[in-house]
């Protein structure tokens, strides 16, 4: 791992301003600079770089990040490469630590390795009649094929030792190019008499490969392992070669096959790509959210493609977001994609994605037909199997029409629907509010969640973390923990700020909480005094809360202690008081209001 010592120092050398303006035209737009957003198509500018908070997020998609990630988004580059990258621009030598191997001790580069082995791949299509005739008979032409970088294994047991001065070489097998028998005997490559489909990662450079043999041989289709370059739950075959194309339809299609990427190239349909002979993922998913506002799946309508559809649709629902849609496309039994286009016309082909199937009906539909709605135990089997699955629902308002349609099928009250499911309804909870003004901001500030306040203390002064007691914080709530995990890493590292924070989390289940809360930053214009003033409010409000708590429990106790019943009265007294200055506490909080600009 790269130390998070050096991220920090790096992240306070670079101006994101400068790293961005570099590929984005950013214009000053009050304290900030804004731009339409390169992640997403827009016509208004809702993309909005903080100079003196040294991080970027757009109101539109929820784009979020730093100078690093926006590399690693804009560029496609990896993490290391990105943070060598920024290193190098400003003059720092990257650190020793130790990354997932690329390459092995005395041995070349597998990247080297793998670009190699690709070149000789396509030379030998060039050669092999055969090859070339079936690429044919698919109807691809050399251009789309040279777009793909489709290439030709021969037939052989060890035609890689040509190519390579040592086939013995232990990274030839860490590349997943060759095979060592189990028992001894002589290695051999993995690929033989297959057309060779190069999959490239967002840099663009080689993997890893997908073979698809010539004939009727078995496995149809064979994968590179997974190794030191290539995980297959992270990677889409095509991305590289789709993604502007991508950006310019604003949706993207999800196979499952290599051909069926290249045929839709070969028709026009060149926004597609597919996963590696996996499921869908949840990584799939965010990655390809990033690039566009709509992904459509596309599946065969049998049973196996409604089934890797539903799994599509489950990995998807904690990805999603209000301005972004999710569809399915199911196209006739007989067919694939590639067999589709090629029989019926790429027309044909976007007609259907134009009738894709939202996952909101996809789900309704497929949840009402795991119950008999004609029954009271149907209705209940439908409500037990939504449950977990609405759970999982990011974006606010699809969920909250999602319930209000459950509740229907039900025949249950939406407020009945929530109690039943666990899903807590309330106004604007999980988006993002409008900017508020004067009075209307310090009546705001007096009534926000406390968590979500110490949480954004925390992202603006790491260094309140020493002073957040574990049993303020409710443990059994996601932001409750979130803060108990933020604060333990600030402690750890003392020195650390808010962006080194979000950066620490950007894989875990906190990433979108903690990105959220720092982009409630943006509009505001607190000095030390008053976060040092929010943070106090927000532990004050903790410990009022556990108080009444408490006070709850006491009272509730039949059997009290006089210590106990003590106890109960000077908690009363307390909470008595506390009530009568909440009046006071708001009109505070509202004069305070008046006097900032959000």
């Amino acid at each position: 791992m790269i130390p998070d010592s050096f991220k920090q120092e790096l992240l306070h050398r670079v101006d994101i301003v400068d790293v961005i303006g570099h590929y984005v035209p950013l214009k000053k737009g009050g304290a900030n600079y804004l731009a339409c957003c390169p992640f997403h198509t827009e016509k208004t500018p809702s993309f909005t770089v903080s100079p003196a908070k040294q991080f970027y997020h757009c109101f539109g998609c929820g784009a979020h990040g730093n100078a690093i990630s926006f590399l690693i988004e804009y560029q496609g580059l990896g993490y290391v490469e990105a943070v060598k990258d920024l290193a190098e621009s400003v003059g720092m030598k990257m650190p020793e630590f130790e990354p997932r191997t690329q390459k092995p001790e005395g041995g070349p580069d597998l990247y080297e390795i793998m670009e190699r082995a690709c070149d000789y791949y396509r030379e030998q299509l060039k050669v092999a009649p055969r090859a070339i005739e079936y690429l044919k008979g698919r109807g691809l032409t050399g251009k789309i094929a040279a777009r793909f970088g489709i290439g030709y294994a021969p037939d052989g047991w060890q035609n890689l030792e040509s190519v390579f001065p040592s086939y013995a070489d232990k990274s030839l097998k860490e590349a997943g190019l060759v095979i060592d028998p189990e028992g001894g005997g002589r290695r051999y490559d993995r690929f033989r008499d297959r057309i060779m489909f190069p999959i490239l990662d967002q840099r663009g450079s080689v993997i890893a490969f997908g073979g698809r043999v010539l004939g009727d041989g078995e496995p149809k289709y064979l994968n590179s392992p997974e190794t030191a370059l290539f995980e297959k739950s992270r990677e889409l075959y095509g991305l590289v070669q789709a993604r502007s194309a991508i950006r310019a339809a604003g949706c993207v299609i999800v196979v499952e096959g290599y051909m069926d990427v290249v045929a839709l190239a070969q028709h026009g349909i060149e926004y597609a790509v597919a996963t590696l002979g996996t499921a869908t993922s949840p990584i799939h998913v965010q990655k390809l959210l990033r690039q566009t506002d709509e992904v459509v799946f596309c599946f065969d309508g049998d049973a196996a493609g409604r089934k890797a559809a539903w799994h599509a649709l489950e990995v998807s629902l904690s990805c999603l977001a209000d301005n972004k849609t999710v569809r399915f496309l199911f196209l006739p039994p007989e067919h694939d994609p590639d067999s589709f286009v090629r029989n019926r016309g790429a027309g044909a082909f976007e007609k259907g994605l134009g009738e894709a199937r939202p996952l909101s009906e996809f789900l309704l539909e497929e949840l009402k037909s795991r119950g008999d709605l004609a029954t009271a135990e149907g209705r209940s089997r439908v409500v037990h199997e939504a449950k977990p699955l609405l759970q999982k629902v990011s974006a606010p308002t699809l969920k909250l029409q999602l319930l209000k349609a459950l509740a229907d099928a039900a025949g249950v009250t939406q407020e009945e629907a929530a109690r039943l499911t666990e899903i807590r309804i309330s106004r604007g909870h999980d988006s993002k509010p409008a900017p508020l003004q004067g009075a209307e901001r310090g009546a705001q500030l007096a009534e926000r969640k406390p968590e979500r306040t110490l949480l954004q203390c925390l992202l603006s002064k790491p260094a309140y973390a020493k002073e957040i007691a574990a049993e303020l914080v409710d443990h059994d709530s996601f932001e409750g923990r979130a803060i108990l995990m933020v604060a333990e890493f600030c402690r750890e590292h003392p020195n650390a700020d808010g962006n080194l924070v979000v950066d620490h989390f950007r894989e875990t289940e906190l990433k979108v909480l903690l990105e959220s809360s720092q982009a409630a930053l943006l509009d505001t214009r607190f000095g030390e005094e008053q976060t040092g003033a929010e943070f106090s409010g927000a532990v004050e409000r903790l410990q009022e809360r556990q108080k009444r708590k408490r006070h709850d429990a006491l009272i509730a106790k039949k059997d009290r202690t006089p210590e106990e019943h003590a106890e109960m009265l000077e908690l009363t007294g307390q909470l008595t008081g506390l009530k009568k200055s909440s009046v006071s506490s708001q009109h505070i909080a509202i004069i305070s209001g008046s006097r900032s600009t959000p």
